[in-house]
């Protein structure tokens, strides 16, 4: 067994697919059409992905008990600091430096409102 990916509902495919790439360094994977609602596929360097759906209709996003999406980053201050700039996000919580997991986080929003999680490893 294996996590996948996880579907969310966006409804601007371009701003949202601008900063998971541009802004968080991840890379469009694939995408195809199905029954009129166009899938985007976004990942890193493992298999698990984010999938963006999209059916041409303006939605408010429902997080449906999604609380955040975790993405690693290999500096959260600088990642911070694009995101704010570049794509106006809000910077939720953080950053904070966890010295018992040696990982600095911090939660940001990205277009759509849903909160992100940026988690740096911290070398010795």
């Amino acid at each position: 067994m294996d996590v996948l990916h996880t579907a969310i509902w966006v409804d601007d495919v371009e701003s949202m697919l601008a900063f998971y790439e541009d802004g968080l360094g991840l890379a469009l994977e694939r995408e195809f059409e199905r029954d009129g609602v166009r899938n985007y596929f976004v990942g890193g360097e493992s298999d698990a992905q984010i999938q963006f759906r999209h059916d041409g209709t303006d939605r408010e996003p429902d997080p449906s008990g999604i609380d955040h999406l975790a993405v690693a980053a290999a500096d959260v201050d600088a990642t911070i600091d694009r995101l704010t700039a570049e794509f106006d996000s809000e910077v939720v919580d953080g950053p904070t430096t966890i010295e018992d997991l040696d990982v600095r986080i911090a939660f940001v929003t990205d277009p759509e409102g849903y909160v992100v999680e940026l988690i740096e490893r911290l070398e010795d």
